[in-house]
Formats: C-alpha cells, sequence, structure tokens
C-alpha cells in the first residue's frame, strides 16, 4: 500500500485527505478552520469510522497538523497505526509564475520560488508555504511534493498569455495571463477523454470550472491552450464576490470617488463584487435563484450576468480552437446546478450544440447530458483535485 496525504492550506483553514494511490481509496479526509481564530475547529472522517471533532486552540498551521495527524492515528477515529506509513505528501500549491511547469519535489530551492510569487498570490502562497512548513516540521524525512494550480497553463501560447501592456511589463515584472483552477481543468478533460474511449490529442473541448471561483479553460489535443483567469484568480467571468474582466479604468476612478487604497480596491473587487454585488444578497447561487424565484430583479439579472459570460467564453475558445468536440462541467455550480447549465448553453445551437433537458436534471454524477443528436458532447465531469495531486505526488516519490 502507498498511502499519500494531500494537503490544501488556506489562510487560516487547512483541508486533507489520505488517498491509498494503488486503489485511490480516500482513507480519511478532514477540515480545520478558524486557524488563528478563536473557534478553531478540526472536522475529520476516517473511512468506516465515526466523525472525530476537536475544537481546541489552535493558534497556527502547525498546531493544526498535530492535530491531523493525531486524529489519522487515533486509535479510534483514525486509519493509520504511525506517521511512518505516510510514504508522501502532496502540497497545492496556488502560484508559480513561469518557474515551473509542472510539479516538483519540494527543496530550499522550490519554497523560496513559492515565497518569490507571494507577489502575485498575496492570498495564497503564504499559506501554502504555512503547509509545508508545518508537515515539513512533523515529518522531516517524508518526501513532498508541489502541485501547482498554474503549471497546467504553461502551455499557452503567448498570443493568448501576453496583455496589450508595453512588452517590459512582461518581461521586467512577469505581468501576463497565468491561470488557475489548473489542477481541475487537467483532470477532467483527461478524464473525459478516458469516459469517451478517445485519444485526448484528437479532442477540443472547453471546460467550465463553475464554483465560487470559476474558469474557462480551452483544451487542445490534452493541453491549455487558453484559460480565462489572468495573472491572478480576479479575471474572467463574474463568481462568487470577485468582478471577473472589467475595463482597467474603472480601477483608478473607483479609487478616487470612493477613496480607497489598493488594499482597499483589491478587497473591493475579490469580495464585494461579483453576483453578490450585482444582487446585493448572496454570492451563493441556491440563494440567487430561490430569490429570482421570487421575483428578485437583481438576483435574477446577477445569474444571467454569469451564464452570458460564460456563454461568451466558450464560444470564443470555439473560435480560437477552430472547433468544439466537447464541453465539459465541473465544480459545485458545475456540478450540481442544471439551471445554470441550461442557462450557460442557450444561443450556442448554432454551434451544435443540444443539451438533453431530462439528462441535465441530474446533480454530482459523471454522465454525458446531451442529446444524442447533438453535435458537440455536453458532459458533467465531478472534479478530484485531490486525487490528481494525489496521482502527480506518487509520480514523482515512487
Amino acid at each position: 500500500m502507498y498511502y499519500i496525504l494531500v494537503i490544501n492550506a488556506g489562510s487560516s483553514s487547512l483541508k486533507y485527505q489520505l488517498i491509498n494511490i494503488e486503489n485511490t481509496d480516500v482513507l480519511a479526509k478532514g477540515l480545520v478552520e478558524r486557524i488563528g481564530i478563536e473557534g478553531s475547529i478540526l472536522t475529520h472522517k476516517g473511512q468506516g469510522k465515526e466523525k472525530l471533532v476537536i475544537e481546541e486552540p489552535m493558534s497556527d498551521h502547525k498546531q493544526a497538523m498535530g492535530h491531523v495527524l493525531h486524529a489519522l492515528t487515533d486509535p479510534k477515529f483514525g486509519v493509520i497505526s504511525d506517521m511512518s506509513q505516510i510514504n508522501a505528501v502532496g502540497h497545492r500549491i496556488l502560484h508559480a509564475a513561469e518557474k515551473f511547469t509542472q510539479s516538483v519535489i519540494i527543496n530550499d530551492a522550490v519554497t523560496d520560488a513559492i515565497r518569490d510569487c507571494i507577489k502575485f498570490g498575496p492570498l495564497h502562497n503564504p499559506a501554502n508555504l504555512m503547509g509545508i512548513e508545518a508537515c515539513q516540521s512533523i515529518m522531516p524525512n517524508t518526501p513532498m511534493v508541489a502541485v501547482f494550480d498554474t503549471a497546467f497553463h504553461q502551455t499557452m501560447p503567448k498570443k493568448a498569455y501576453l496583455y496589450g501592456l508595453s512588452y517590459d511589463a512582461y518581461s521586467e515584472y512577469g505581468i501576463r495571463r497565468y491561470g488557475f483552477h489548473g489542477t481541475s481543468h487537467k483532470y477532467v478533460s483527461a478524464r473525459y477523454a478516458k469516459l469517451v474511449g478517445k485519444d485526448k490529442k484528437d479532442i477540443k473541448l472547453v471546460t467550465c470550472h463553475l464554483g465560487n471561483g470559476s474558469s474557462m479553460c480551452a483544451v487542445d489535443g490534452g493541453i491549455c491552450v487558453d484559460t480565462s483567469m489572468g495573472l491572478t484568480p480576479l479575471a474572467g467571468v463574474v463568481m462568487g464576490t470577485r468582478c471577473g474582466d472589467i475595463d482597467p479604468a474603472i480601477v483608478p476612478y473607483l479609487m478616487k470617488e470612493m477613496k480607497l487604497d489598493p488594499d482597499q480596491m483589491s478587497t473591493y473587487m475579490n469580495k464585494k463584487c461579483g453576483v453578490l454585488g450585482i444582487s446585493g444578497i448572496s454570492s451563493d447561487f441556491r440563494d440567487l435563484a430561490a430569490a429570482a424565484k421570487e421575483g428578485n430583479e437583481r438576483a435574477a439579472l446577477a445569474l444571467e450576468v454569469f451564464c452570458y459570460g460564460v456563454k461568451k467564453y466558450i464560444g470564443a475558445y470555439a473560435a480560437a480552437m477552430g472547433g468544439l468536440d466537447a464541453i465539459v462541467f465541473t465544480a459545485g455550480i458545475g456540478e450540481n446546478d442544471s439551471a445554470v447549465r441550461a442557462n450557460c448553453l442557450k444561443g450556442l445551437e448554432f454551434l451544435g450544440v443540444k443539451l438533453d433537458t431530462q439528462l441535465n436534471q441530474m446533480r454530482g454524477k459523471e454522465m454525458r447530458i446531451s442529446s444524442a443528436d447533438s453535435k458537440v458532447d455536453i458532459w458533467c465531469v465531478p472534479t478530484n483535485e485531490e486525487l490528481e495531486i494525489a496521482n502527480q505526488t506518487y509520480e514523482l516519490c515512487k
């Protein structure tokens, strides 16, 4: 048996799964919330075991990891007897700029590179580093791998990733489109090819990772040729609380009008906009659907803006690739919201896109939802970023 611990560290949270890579069984998974904040809590569930909840102060990620490893080895709630049974650890890392095009075994040079990219991922990269350092302090002899959200998108050509700025903005300061959710886009595009029994090199598809954070990806021949998120995860379609693509002149204008400094403006665009800002109600699409059903026009408008943006990206990527074989929906909204899927595809019939309304009623299943006569395959493929991270970790450490 080969056990891989997958870690996804946030600024005040830590998600984890312990996976037996030989049969892909999830032996245990859990979530630590409110790290460094009053009310720290760990919720852990081992395969075939009762749920364990630990409510104790956890001042940092090292303390949180200590509780995670205690839960994994607990005689009653755990699934392993000793930490030595963990063969490797895979860490999800947000931003690597152009430093890495694939996953790598973590060493000092890698952590230095992740630290250097904090300027591009100030909310995520520091937390990712804390997760690495916490694991290294507790499991110093266990190999660890960094799996980057940006890596899958490094195959984009310059015409797709360069902005219309002076070239030295790119050459001197690294300003370009990087893209995110790469682990998810890589997993679902490869999984779709396997499900339909085709070589991924023969497929042009658009993967739609739709959640509170949403991104689109054009995958041609198994590689990314374009994606919607940019230098940061703020760009692209309108999201839960993020504004998505906007006229850049809006930024200095609103800073003057609203008297915001750069950090406040960043917070505004990341936390107070998107469908939350448009609707004035919620960033949760379930709340918006319920409000729209009751006649709330702004809630209905927020949903309409979101779906319209997704549709535009699908059409643009079909043009960019010179064809379209499939559209794949994934992530929380993409996997579960039939109305959003239908509205994102409305008007794309000219491309040969035809949704089966009955099949589309499914939630969270791996299945085709296009009609039998649709020229473009439409699928729902639940993402499994943890398994993808585990697989990449295994390939480097086996």
